[in-house]
This record gives C-alpha cells, structure tokens and sequence, in this order.
C-alpha cells in the first residue's frame, strides 16, 4: 500500500513537472520583446516608437526594446520580421511606406500575407505651405493658379514615392491640374529651399512644419486629413473642397504572419492604452500627432486600402523611383 502511495506520487509529480513548461510557454510575455525600427535612430518614426514602447512595457511588463535598422527604404528590416518567429517577440514598426513600396519596388515579401496587423500608433498628418512670397492662400486659390499656367508651380517634397509626393499627386489628379514636383532627400533641406524661395509650396509631414507656421515664416495652405486637425483648427482641409480627400502619414505596428491571436489582442491593447495615455496626448498635441487607436482587424483594413489607393495613384501619375 505505501509502495502504491509513493508510485503515484512519482507519477503525479512527474506529469506536474512535465505539464509545467506549457504552462509558462503560454504566460506572454515572458521575457523582452524586440520592436525593429526600419529608420535611423533621432527621427520623427524613432521618437514615436519609443515614446509608446516604452508606455507599453508598464502594461506588459516586459521591455519593448528598439532596435534601429534602416536600409532599403525599410524594406531590410521588414524582410528580417517577415521570417521570423511568430511568437510575440519580434515586431515591426510600420509607417506609410510600409504600403508604398509594394508600387514602387519588387519587395522581398508579400506586404499583406507576410504580416498580422496589430495596431495604430498614430496619424501623421500631412499638410500644404507656400512661401510667403506668392498669392494663393487657399486650396482653390493653389489650384486656380495651377490650372492657369500648367507646370508652373513647383512643389517640394521630402522624397521621390513619399507619402507627401504622392499626395500631390493625387491632388493634381482630384483637381485636374499640373505642378511640378522636386523631391528632396529629406524634410529638411525641403523646407530649406521653401524658405528660400527655390520652390513655391511644399508638401509636408506636420512635424517640422508646424515651427515655421508658429513662426510666421510660411502660411499654412490646408491639411491634407479629412478634417480638420487638433494642432491647428483653424487651417482647413483639402476635403472641404474636395469631398473624400485624403493623404496622410501614419505609424503602427504589425508581427510576422501566424502570431497567435491572443498575443495581437494583447499587443493591440497595450498600444492603445498607451496612445489613450493623458502624457502621450500631450506630446502628441505639440507635434501636431493624431492619435487614433484602431483594433487590429480595423488597423488591417487601414493597410490594404491603402496599398489599394496608392497603387491607383502610383500607375496614373507613372512615378518611377531611382
């Protein structure tokens, strides 16, 4: 009888012991969790991720480590979670570009297939200033002087196949107008040349524009959102003049195809929760940010009509990239 007690005993331990490592394997997350950045560290696409990965680590409890690799306009870093494992712990930090490229380039992976939405970090909205120096303030006024000498204006952007360079594209097409466009490596040097007079108007993300608009130093034509944004209410949008338009930039968060669905539901939550955060919203409010927390099946909506949108536009306007 002590010897049937102890056997069984043997036996229930050992189905315990046995048992226990499934059970740990389920406890998500168990150890840090990696956030590939495809931008180099100090930029507009860096600060956001580590303002809400690090909101996110106090309702996982669990480091959301960012780890910058830049290359091949992002497609490096996304080929790189594309093949890994869908566990929860390799993620990636997604912008507007994430659904550009797959008009522009032959990308490595399939942008809707190789990947499971998460979530929405934040709208970037994108938004129209001229130069001091010439007439039009309005959209009307933008397009009126468009349509009368063809060709004539010309428009900065902060690259060949931006967000910001297709929505001046898609303006054109809306309106029925020709500018000219002259793309620059970058916000900054764009700006610059706007200053300076080299180009009438620019076509940019809010960020760096908002200190020239606080400073007098370029008027604010429109915002390109469907509506009017928080950082500057009284700046319409393109959409009070043509209904239904829309061209922004925006950031979220996606995993490799095949991440269980309770870990996304997790994820989604601690994403939202952050963005929803009184500290974050003021952040968010100097930059001229948008928060705009989605559920993942809405956040995959987002993606594929987008990748849908700027395909149309890429092929009508034939935008070509070096």
């Amino acid at each position: 009888m002590i010897r049937r007690v102890f056997l069984a005993g043997c036996i229930a331990a050992g189905l315990t012991s046995l048992t226990m490592p499934g059970f740990a394997q389920q406890a998500y997350p168990s150890r840090p969790i990696r956030l590939v950045v495809p931008y180099p560290a100090g930029g507009g696409a860096d600060g956001l991720a580590r303002t809400v990965a690090n909101k996110m680590e106090a309702r996982l409890g669990q480091p959301v480590v960012i780890d910058n690799k830049p290359g091949a306009n992002t497609m490096l870093a996304s080929a790189e979670v594309a093949r890994a494992q869908p566990d929860g712990y390799t993620l990636l930090y997604v912008a507007s570009s994430f659904t550009i490229n797959p008009s522009l380039y032959k990308v490595p992976y399939d942008t809707q297939k190789a990947f499971t939405p998460v979530g929405m970090v934040a709208e970037v909205p994108l938004i129209i200033i001229r130069n001091r120096t010439v007439p039009y303030n309005t959209v009307q006024e933008l397009v009126a002087a468009a349509r009368a000498k063809p060709g004539s204006i010309a428009y900065a952007s902060y690259g060949q196949g931006s967000p910001a360079h297709l929505g001046g594209e898609l303006l054109e097409s809306v309106a029925g107008v020709e500018m000219m466009h002259v793309p620059y490596k970058g916000s900054a040097p764009a700006l610059n040349d706007l200053l300076g007079g080299q180009v009438n108007v620019s076509f940019s993300s809010i960020e760096p524009a908002l200190p020239l608009i606080a400073t007098n130093k370029v008027h604010p034509i429109a915002v390109m959102t469907k509506k009017r944004i928080h950082a500057l209410p009284n700046v319409p949008a393109v959409a009070e003049v043509y209904p239904g338009f829309e061209a922004i930039g925006w950031n979220g968060i996606v995993a490799p195809a095949g991440t269980p669905e309770p870990i996304v539901t997790k994820l989604n939550a601690a994403i939202n929760e952050a963005v929803n955060s009184p500290d974050i919203q003021q952040k968010y409010a100097k930059q001229g940010v948008e928060a705009d927390p989605m559920t993942p099946e809405a956040f995959g909506k987002l993606i594929k009509d987008e990748i849908a949108k700027w395909g149309e536009v890429v092929r009508k306007a034939g935008v070509k990239v070096d």
